[in-house]
Parts: C-alpha cells; structure tokens; sequence
C-alpha cells in the first residue's frame, strides 16, 4: 500500500476502509468515532495512528490493544492543530472591532506570543500540527504535481507593510497584479497590509474597469486617525477593516487569489481581499512556502530588510535550481533597487553565467511586470 496517507473525514475513513482492511503507515486526524460502529478487529495495525480522535473508552482500548498510536485531543486553544481547510477572512475577523478587538485572529496571537520563542512541548507539537495541515492545505488548494509544479500559474509579490494606501507603489502594484490575474496568473503575497494588501486588492478586482479600482483604492485611503499629530501605519486608523469590507460589498465576488501571514511578527488586521489565507506560526515555513510556491515569478515592489531577506531567498533558489525550476524576479522600482540600494545590480552579478539571468528585470511601468512574466515562464532546471 501507499505509506504516508492521511485521513481526515469520516467520508475519506470509509472510502478508504470499504475495500482496504490494512492500515499501515496511516495517520487518521480529528475524526469523531464515538458514534460510529466499527469491527476494529477486522484491520491490520502497523505504524497507524489515530491523532486528535474522539473514541468512547471502550474503542480506544480496542484500538490501542490492536497495536495503534493514540494522540489525544488537544484542549483550550483558540485555534484548531487538527483543520484540514484553509482560513478565510471571515473566520480570522469574528469578533473583531477596532475599539475592542476581540477577533479569533488576535486571541491565536495572544496564545502564541506567551511562549513565542520558548514553547512547551505540547504547545509547540500542536503549532506544528496547525502548521504542517496549512501545508496539506496549500498542496490540496495549488495542485502540486510530482516535480513540484503546480496547477494554479502562481505569482507572488513582496515589498513593505508599511506601504500606504493610494500611494505610487501601492498603486502600480495593485494594477500589475489585476493585469496578471486577468491573464489567469494566481496571485498570491504575504498576507499583510501595505504592498501585500495592494497585491491582493488587484488580483481580487480582475475583470473589472481601472476606474472600479481606482474608486476601490480611493475609499480604503480615506483613513480616520482620530486627529492624532503623528500619522501612523495605515493598519491603525480606526476605519482600516471598515473602509476594506465596504469595498468587498461594492464590488462583490471578486477572483480567487491567496495570503501566506504569520503571527510570528506581530497582530495585523487580516487582509480581507484574499479568498484564502493559509497563516504560519512558524514565518520560516511560511516564507519558504511562498517563495518555493511563486513558480511563475515575484514582484519585488519597495520594502526594507524582510523584502530584502526574501530577495536574496529567491536568489538562492533560482541560483541552485532548489525547486526544479527557474523562475523570473521583477523587480518594480528603478529608484529603489538601483539608485538607493544597488540590489539589483548586485543580484545581476550574481547571475552572471547562470541560467535565471535572463530572468531577471527592472521597470516601473506595471503593464511591463505583466508582459515579462507572460513572456517568461518558469524553466525546468
């Protein structure tokens, strides 16, 4: 039999048991069996366990005495390790209000941050559980075949949270991503506000006019900071997630497209513009994820160090053909990646003699993103 099969319904538990009695190397995950009944004795037990199910005692003694693993549930976090879907922003935002946020999002945080660098031990194996079934999730949601492709064409962009709304950046990249996603490219960034909001905004407006996003972009920059002297990160005005949802009830049904957050850095509202949002504990995995997932390029727009980490990430990638393919980096913003920082004359060294060295372009003009990357797809390494 195929080992490393994994069982998270009580459909897929039938499915898979009507024909097959031997369930060896399985994992069965967060299934209710009290009310099921079951001939445990009919089954071959070798490495199979049963991890996060709910058995009265009797089918738990059963199961155990025939040689299985049982995990018990975990108890009183405010997350789920044991989900086996994506989140949405919906799910995140529940009880979420700007004077007293009380959202699902902020209480995960809270959790999380109480022993961020030093979790106990069933602590830290339920974050890697939440963990490893977000990636589970993402490969269901993707389509990965078995050289590492995926179905959906995905396009990641990266550049800084702190970005405002309506500025130059945030604009040029809200466009590039809705003339990608118009040409059936799957958006995807790293779930925050600023170029990522940006990123999703676009992708999510595809098929409508530059006039519907121009209006969409005018009514999220219209901030209320309450009169403060100094103006603060756009994710702090009061009317940030308001002014966000009244675009989704202006234009509603937008397309499909993906946010890969993390709590590890901090509380930020969620990115209402993602239909899915697949957020780490660990920001490793998570930028691993994304980066190893954007098989059809990343746009770089401005950002500071963790944009910079992420370029040299990719870098590293495309430098060693760590995924099977070689894939384009556009970088948005002659000034920033020339003039101020010399990032992309240096990266451009670094190709030298390499194969993704012709994958590798700077503009401003955000039609021009979309026609590179169009005209570039990802090479096999």
């Amino acid at each position: 039999m195929e080992s490393g099969i994994l069982i998270n319904s009580l459909t897929a538990w039938y499915n898979y048991t009507k024909e097959n009695k031997d369930l060896t190397d399985l994992v069965i995950q967060g299934i209710n069996f009290r009310n099921e009944k079951i001939d445990w004795s009919q089954f071959v037990y070798e490495n199979t366990t049963f991890l996060s199910c709910a058995f009265n005692r009797n089918q738990a003694t059963e199961v155990i005495s025939h040689g299985a693993i049982v995990y018990p549930k975990f108890k009183n976090l405010p997350y789920n390790p044991n989900r086996n879907t994506l989140y949405t922003y919906q799910e995140l935002l529940e009880g979420y209000n700007f004077e007293n946020d009380a959202s699902v999002d902020l209480k995960i945080y809270q959790r999380f941050v109480k022993n961020k660098y030093n979790p106990p031990l069933v602590e830290a194996m339920a974050q890697r559980l939440h963990d490893f079934n977000i990636d589970e999730s993402l490969r269901r949601l993707m389509g990965f075949d078995k050289k590492g492709m995926t179905e959906k064409k995905a396009v990641g962009f990266m550049g800084g949270h702190a970005t405002r709304r309506g500025s130059e950046y945030y604009v040029k990249v809200a466009k590039a991503a809705k003339l990608l996603a118009e040409k059936d490219y799957y958006i995807m960034t790293g779930g925050g506000p600023g170029i990522m909001e940006a990123a999703n905004l676009g992708a999510y407006m595809a098929g409508r006019s530059d006039e519907d996003l121009a209006t969409a972009i005018e009514i999220l920059s219209d901030l209320d900071f309450d009169n403060q002297i100094e103006i603060p990160r756009d994710y702090l005005a009061k009317n940030y997630v308001n002014n966000a949802l009244k675009v989704l009830e202006m234009f509603p049904n937008g397309k499909e497209n993906l946010a890969i957050p993390t709590w590890f850095y901090g509380h930020e509202p969620s990115n209402v513009f993602a239909s899915h949002i697949a957020k780490y504990f660990s920001n490793s995995l998570r930028e691993d994820t994304l980066l190893a997932m954007a098989l059809y390029g990343v746009v770089y727009a401005p950002g500071s160090a963790g944009t910079t980490q992420e370029i040299f990430q990719e870098a590293a990638q495309n430098h060693y053909g760590t995924f099977g393919y070689y894939s384009p980096m556009v970088f948005l913003s002659k000034k920033r990646y020339v003039e101020d920082t010399s990032l992309y004359s240096v990266l451009h060294q670094l190709a030298v003699d390499q194969p993704y060295k012709e994958l590798l372009y700077l503009t401003d003009d955000p039609e021009l993103v979309s026609e590179f990357i169009q005209n570039h797809p990802p090479v096999p390494v």
